[in-house]
């Protein structure tokens, strides 16, 4: 049988041993210091655009964000906190190919790529669209297209918030006045996919000038999500420009800095063309090569990419073909805004262009 231990008689030294343990386990918890907040020395500066003449309309309706707007949420703010520019330099555009993951994985991208295009391309976007026209639509991506550029995003997630805007149009009519916090959540899920740091929801409500709010954005996300059934990796024309330049570069067909640089020129005519509805009847893939055949013509490329390479119709491709040198006829000016200097002094346009 256990049992207890006689009590022995503590000792004063070790009454008041035990008495400053209790003292400690009652007394009140410190309180952490806060680390001293950072404050800026001088201002951010505002967000100043850049109207850019155009005989479309595409690239000078670009509206600044309100006056309600703080420097801390303008797109160039968030641009430099991220430590890139809003308008990235040319040696940033000609960064070198990942020509060794091409030939591992490229081809099978690229097949699994165009076997899910015809199931991502929205075909007639606007057809259940009461209030909604191709005109608001090109004034909606004519505003959305340099706020992306402003905040220093990809052309992958401008690729991706119109064909997210494309699909929600064919399965929900939308409100004219509902129509550009639309255009946000669209860029705001587009940037989720892609980008490292996303805009914040608060930047994007400061660009619609406190029209919606926080609410209101989030509710509609969910909404948008639902109606796509969760859907958002599309093949985008951003992917099919990558890959037909590394498939050229591979072939021994032009130097790396050549195709680069058509590259980056058939981006910018890609740009041009996401803002016009007439372009919405072509999948990414057939945009892509057509980009990139003509930015081969306008820059006097040796070897120009062959067309037959996306395994389109040749009716299509002329077709498209000819829309785009129209684009680029009607806003030139405008396209040399969005190159590089250095590209935009070897680009020339050819007498059926001008």
């Amino acid at each position: 049988m256990v049992t207890p231990c006689a009590a022995s008689p503590a000792s004063p030294a070790a009454w008041s041993e035990r008495r400053d343990d209790n003292d400690q386990k009652l007394r009140a918890p410190v309180k952490k210091s806060r680390r001293p907040r950072l404050r800026r020395k001088e201002p951010l500066r505002p967000l100043n655009p850049c109207l850019l003449p155009g005989d479309s309309g595409v690239c000078d309706l670009f509206e600044s964000p309100g006056s309600g707007s703080d420097g801390a949420d303008s797109p160039v703010a968030s641009a430099a906190a991220r430590g890139s520019s809003p308008l990235l330099s040319p040696d940033q555009l000609l960064a070198p190919l990942e020509l060794q993951t091409f030939r591992d994985y490229g081809q099978s991208c690229y097949a699994f790529r165009k076997a899910q295009e015809s199931h991502f391309h929205p075909l007639e976007s606007l057809a259940r669209q009461p209030q909604v026209t191709a005109e608001s639509r090109c004034k909606l991506l004519s505003w959305l297209i340099p706020v992306h550029r402003q905040f220093g995003l990809s052309f992958e997630s401008l690729c991706l918030t119109v064909n997210t805007l494309d699909r929600f149009l064919t399965t929900t009519p939308v409100a004219a006045d509902c129509f550009q916090l639309l255009g946000v959540t669209a860029l705001l899920i587009a940037c989720k996919q892609v980008e490292v740091h996303p805009p914040r929801v608060k930047q994007l409500l400061a660009l619609c000038c406190g029209a919606f709010s926080r609410q209101q954005l989030c509710n509609l996300e969910c909404i948008v999500l639902h109606k796509l059934h969760f859907s958002l990796g599309a093949p985008t024309i951003s992917f099919f420009l990558e890959h037909f330049t590394q498939e050229r570069v591979e072939a021994g067909q032009v130097e790396v800095s050549e195709a680069l640089e058509a590259q980056i020129l058939a981006r910018g005519v890609a740009e041009l063309s996401l803002a016009d509805y007439a372009f919405t009847s072509y999948v990414p893939s057939l945009l892509a090569i057509c980009c990139l055949a003509l930015a081969d013509q306008m820059l006097q490329v040796p070897c120009p990419v062959d067309l037959r390479l996306g395994k389109h119709p040749e009716a299509a491709l002329q077709d498209c073909l000819r829309k785009l040198q129209l684009l680029v006829a009607i806003n030139s000016t405008s396209l040399t805004h969005i190159l590089p200097l250095q590209i935009c002094k070897k680009c020339s346009l050819s007498p059926s262009l001008k």
